[in-house]
């Protein structure tokens, strides 16, 4: 186990605020890492996807660099304008 896993770890076992707003963090920080993936995979700029998406570069850069609360219907946007299909899951 690395020493940020080890930390992370210990931090969440010590204080229960951490160990929450950890996972929010880091589901909002997945899901904008994988719109980057998406994009980058598609070859698009985040320039190219902004005007897919009729919206502004600074838009596209937030969304995949702080992700915490993005729009279900933001995420059907991106996902049709690098032509995936966008899949929701609860489990």
């Amino acid at each position: 186990m690395s020493d940020l896993k080890k930390y992370v770890s210990k931090r969440k076992q010590l204080d229960e605020e951490f160990s929450e707003n950890y996972e929010n963090g880091y589901q909002a920080f997945k899901i904008g890492a994988l719109l980057k993936q998406a994009r980058e995979a598609s070859g698009l700029t985040q320039e190219e996807i902004a005007k897919k998406m009729h919206t502004k570069k600074s838009a596209i850069s937030r969304i995949e660099n702080h992700a915490e609360d993005i729009r279900l219907s933001t995420l059907e946007k991106a996902a049709v304008a690098l032509g995936r299909k966008l899949e929701v899951s609860i489990s």
